[in-house]
């Protein structure tokens, strides 16, 4: 065999080999963790009683719940998705119509053909239609991911986001969550249930051997598309 072509196999598969061993699924920067704030300088003392003290963002005070309520802070979210959805529509038309159109006379006689009328005629028309759908789905999501407080508004509820990727054998898989929690629904192990997250968008997939293998080929994808007529 020529050398260059043994060359050329080996770096063609070097390359192969290299693009399967890096990530398939990429960071979503709309979900990347968000560092905590800064902490403000300490005031200079001003001689009164009472000195306002800053602390840093990572210090708590010791009766303080070890919860989530500043921005970097994280939350465990425990998602116990759960949806169903049917729907069933029946359709069913009809419609007939006819017109007849007697011979006219002329001079009390009917205008014939050799004895055929042929002013005459008639026109009908009958259409039907019967159309019948149904749909169902049901989806399951269960886990948790921890994501990281976002934005503290105003009122107090927090903004968190987060993402967690599995980069696995057969492929890469992922979780991408992001929404917004009430202070009072975090549980003192500082955990929240999905459901009571207002806003959520949740996002799961992945990429690899299987998720190709579940995804339907273009060829395919064309005969399905709304543009085929038939």
């Amino acid at each position: 065999m020529n050398t260059g072509r043994i060359i050329a196999a080996v770096a063609v598969l070097a390359l192969v080999s290299g693009c399967a061993s890096t990530p398939r699924v990429k960071e979503d920067p709309s979900f990347a963790p968000v560092k905590p704030k800064a902490a403000a300088e300490p005031q200079r003392a001003t001689g009164a009683i009472y000195q306002a003290r800053s602390r840093p963002a990572s210090t708590r005070p010791l009766f303080e719940d070890a919860i989530a309520q500043g921005v970097g802070d994280l939350l465990t979210i425990r998602l116990v998705e759960q949806t169903e959805a049917s729907k069933e529509a029946s359709t069913t038309t009809g419609k007939s119509q006819e017109i007849g159109l007697e011979s006219p006379t002329v001079f009390g006689r009917e205008v014939t053909d050799d004895g055929t009328p042929i002013l005459s005629g008639s026109v009908g028309a009958e259409r039907d239609f019967d159309g019948n759908g149904e749909s169902s789905q049901s989806n399951s999501l269960e886990g948790e991911i921890t994501v990281t407080v976002a934005e503290v508004m105003a009122n107090g509820n927090l903004v968190v986001r987060g993402e967690k990727i599995l980069s696995l054998n057969q492929g890469d898989e992922y979780v991408r969550f992001s929404g917004i929690v009430r202070p009072e629904d975090i549980q003192p192990d500082n955990t929240v249930l999905s459901t009571k997250v207002a806003n959520p968008r949740i996002a799961y997939g992945g990429s690899g051997v299987i998720d190709d293998a579940n995804s339907m080929g273009w060829l395919a994808r064309f005969f399905n598309s709304a543009i085929w007529p038939f």
